[in-house]
């Protein structure tokens, strides 16, 4: 029986994707639920599996234009003895070495003198011999390329030579950078700084770390705390939750925030619903499964689709200050950056406090710069002083 190989859907505006990886070779055997073959559309890649066992028929290569539900390829089901038929090679590939024992020890019966005079004999001796010989010739023969290498040396001296390297632009990157550049064009985009004096909860993730893994099976982060706070900023200022459609401005009943997460294959933005309902320990968790799956690359769109708000943490690459760009449409972000400590003045004294730089960009369109900042300091008070979380101050 064939069964057919299609193009799953990848969210409701992805309509086509690129071949981007081919796992298994065409006409090899393959196991139900393994990785056929990646998928590369503009927000997200998706790896195919295999439908059922059997022999693998594509008929599609790399760099190949598909859509969804097209049909890529089948699955031989009926094809299991050819899988089987290498298993019985295999044995009877060591039948024949046994077969000649089988007609020797039958020419024996017929001439029981036989046997005796082969021991003696010294042909199969010399044979061994000359395949020696035949063997260690074959062994210099491959050691001399290798220690020789003429052909590595003009291979690396091209690629030296050559002063650029071109790179197909991939679906996902075409996408972030019409982005950015979107957002560029589109808003009206200003950004205000502060800092917040990180002591309180350093302090709070310390002593209560061991119990909350305890408790809650994952380690209590930073961005627990970010989040929760944008959070109650965006309920006590909705504009920044807003965002402008034409002559309209619409305002969002909901808190999703999105969280950017960095991988190789790009920059992923997936999105916690309704933030404000959500415990610490339910947002590191969610955090934690997210973050794994935008790096395995098998996180789908409708996660990454509808937040009002993004978090953007360039801290734990090093960054010590930035201008993070908005995620149009959405009219505000916040930029968190490394913790350093640094002398600052607290009570007429001057002490050193781990301390890091906040940057909240907006557009100025839709968020006015009192609005922006107040904002801003909102949340700087209530990192500061983590009793708010509970009082909603």
């Amino acid at each position: 029986m064939q069964v057919e190989i299609k193009v799953p859907p990848a969210g409701e505006s992805v309509t086509e994707a690129t071949v981007s990886q081919i796992f298994k070779e065409n006409g090899s055997y393959v196991k139900m639920d393994e990785e056929l073959l990646e998928l590369e559309t503009e927000k997200v890649n998706q790896v195919v599996y295999a439908p059922s066992a059997g022999t693998l028929i594509l008929s599609v290569k790399v760099d190949d234009i598909v859509t969804v539900d097209q049909v890529i390829g089948q699955i031989d089901t009926d094809a299991k003895a050819p899988l089987d038929a290498p298993e019985d090679t295999s044995a009877q590939a060591k039948a024949p070495e046994e077969a000649p024992a089988s007609e020797k020890t039958k020419e024996p019966t017929s001439e029981p003198k036989a046997p005796p005079p082969e021991p003696p004999a010294q042909v199969p001796s010399q044979e061994e011999v000359t395949l020696r010989v035949s063997k260690e010739e074959a062994i210099q023969n491959l050691k001399t390329p290798v220690s020789k290498a003429p052909k590595a040396i003009p291979e690396t001296q091209e690629k030296q030579e050559g002063r650029e390297t071109r790179k197909r632009l991939s679906k996902l990157r075409k996408t972030i950078a019409s982005k950015l550049v979107e957002a560029k064009s589109k808003t009206a985009m200003l950004t205000t700084f502060n800092q917040v004096d990180m002591s309180q909860i350093i302090d709070l993730r310390k002593n209560e770390q061991e119990v909350f893994v305890e408790k809650h099976g994952v380690k209590l982060g930073f961005m627990s705390f970010f989040v929760k706070a944008c959070a109650l900023a965006l309920k006590k200022y909705p504009d920044i939750n807003a965002y402008l459609d034409e002559n309209e401005i619409v305002y969002r009943n909901y808190l999703d925030i999105g969280v950017a997460v960095g991988s190789e294959k790009g920059l992923f933005v997936p999105v916690l619903r309704d933030c404000d309902n959500l415990s610490f320990a339910a947002i590191e968790q969610n955090l934690k499964d997210l973050a794994l799956r935008a790096r395995e690359g098998k996180i789908t769109v409708d996660e990454m689709q509808g937040g009002g708000f993004t978090i953007s943490n360039g801290g734990v690459y090093g960054s010590l200050l930035s201008t993070p760009i908005i995620n149009y449409p959405q009219s505000g972000i916040l930029g968190m950056h490394a913790i350093e400590k640094r002398a600052v003045v607290v009570d007429d004294q001057i002490v050193i406090r781990p301390m890091m730089y906040l940057a909240l960009s907006y557009d100025h369109r839709v968020v006015d710069g009192k609005t922006s900042i107040e904002f801003l300091v909102h949340i700087k008070n209530m990192l500061e002083d983590p009793r708010r979380f509970l009082l909603d101050l």
